[in-house]
């Protein structure tokens, strides 16, 4: 086998690793709910408030996780840490779905995190065996493969959520073994030993690149106006399945199937019109319009009365998904260029933070108005603290364009 065609065969497995995983992220979320109100007797509005922090486990160790295990495969090679964490999420899955009480999901969720971290060295895999001219393209076909993994995972999750709230546990456990096992036979190091270089706990700390943004004063604003973006966001994972359920009377696969279309909406989005539209309006425009119809679509979700008002809302995300790119674009012209990384890594923090922070807002929110004793019975209450969240990042980020000294900005000349 030739260099090109190993490295081929490399990227190939990455990306259905990437698949599989998000394919089994995915396939979990309709029948959460389900499994949770088997294990604790409770109905959705308590049930959420469980599912709020079972995230927030994950999201916390995979947030401390991902720059050790990113330095575990500096020390000891990408193979053996990315095939280690493929095998521990199979055998996260099996837990979940033996699961005789709450707490052996909490112990799932813990390993889950800290396994599903292995974006870290499948990343830097793809940096060992691509050209440089083809590093761009390859990591494009991974993000790709996020779009393709969330579309499939749902649908099949509802699907089989009519067997039985535990059956996608044990599918997503299949695939996961299974890609580890393939890895075996067929992923070869990619790190040399001489390239490698001891474990450094103090280089394996996610909160040091995240206080490198502030050494850049005029981006502070955008990416807080972009991290309240992210924190609305969560409302999406964390309580869509519980909310829909409840207000609509959906069935699991109602919800694979509704998620699924979401995942449709935002490939067409990024994939597609952030290539036409951003080019026309202008990098602030699309951002701002981007945030205006998030906001409205969370108060959509909010107000809706009947089932077929949630697709019909879905449909303003075409014009969401231009916030990441656009806000990124943005920011990425007033860091100089030998700071980009540093840019990407305090985003990548933020993000995680809001993973952490996010669930447990909104599902404790949702619980509380949607229960039976709320003073203020309103189950879409956390979808409107996310528009609410949204507005406040339009309103920073219309402070920080206004703010910002154009002489002071890293802009080619023309823009």
């Amino acid at each position: 086998m030739t260099r090109t065609t190993a490295g081929k065969s490399a990227v190939l497995f990455i990306f259905t690793t990437v698949l599989l995983d998000t394919i089994g992220f995915g396939i979990i979320l309709p029948v959460l709910p389900a499994l949770i109100m088997e294990l604790t007797g409770e109905g959705l509005s308590r049930a959420s408030i469980y599912g709020g922090w079972l995230w927030f486990v994950y999201a916390v160790m995979q947030f401390f996780c991902a720059p050790v295990l990113g330095n575990l495969s500096d020390r000891f090679g990408r193979r053996p840490v990315i095939l280690f964490s493929l095998l521990a999420l199979g055998l996260d899955y099996l837990i979940m779905g033996l699961a005789p009480a709450l707490v052996w999901l909490f112990a799932g969720r813990t390993v889950a995190g800290m396994a599903g971290a292995s974006f870290t060295p499948a990343y830097a895999y793809l940096a060992d065996v691509s050209p440089p001219e083809k590093r761009a393209q390859n990591f494009g076909l991974v993000g790709a493969a996020f779009g393709v993994g969330f579309i499939l995972g749902p649908a099949t999750g509802g699907l089989l959520g009519e067997i039985g709230p535990r059956a996608p546990f044990f599918a997503a456990a299949g695939l996961a073994l299974l890609n580890a096992t393939f890895g075996w036979f067929v992923l070869p190091e990619s790190l040399a030993p001489e390239s490698r270089r001891p474990f450094d706990l103090k280089r394996a700390n996610p909160v040091g690149t995240l206080l490198q943004v502030r050494r850049y004063p005029s981006v502070i604003g955008l990416a807080a106006a972009l991290f309240l973006w992210q924190l609305g966001h969560q409302v999406l994972p964390s309580t869509w399945s519980f909310y829909t359920m409840l207000q609509f009377q959906w069935s699991e696969a109602a919800v694979g199937a509704s998620l699924a279309f979401v995942g449709i909406i935002m490939a067409i989005s990024t994939g597609g019109l952030t290539r036409v539209l951003v080019p026309r309006l202008g990098e602030r425009q699309a951002a701002l319009a981007g945030l205006l119809s998030g906001a409205t679509a969370y108060f959509g979700y909010a107000l809706a009365t009947r089932g077929w008002m949630m697709y019909a809302w879905m449909l303003t995300w075409l014009f969401a998904g231009l916030v990441h790119p656009s806000m990124m674009a943005i920011m990425s012209r007033k860091i100089p260029a030998d700071a980009q990384g540093e840019l990407q890594g305090g985003v990548a923090s933020l993000y995680s933070i809001s993973t952490i922070v996010g669930p447990p807002l909104m599902t404790q929110i949702f619980g509380y108005f949607s229960a039976d004793r709320a003073p203020l019975r309103l189950p879409g209450a956390a979808f409107i603290c996310a528009a609410l969240l949204a507005l406040g990042g339009a309103l920073l980020l219309l402070r920080a364009i206004r703010a910002a000294a154009p002489s002071a900005a890293f802009v080619p000349a023309g823009e």
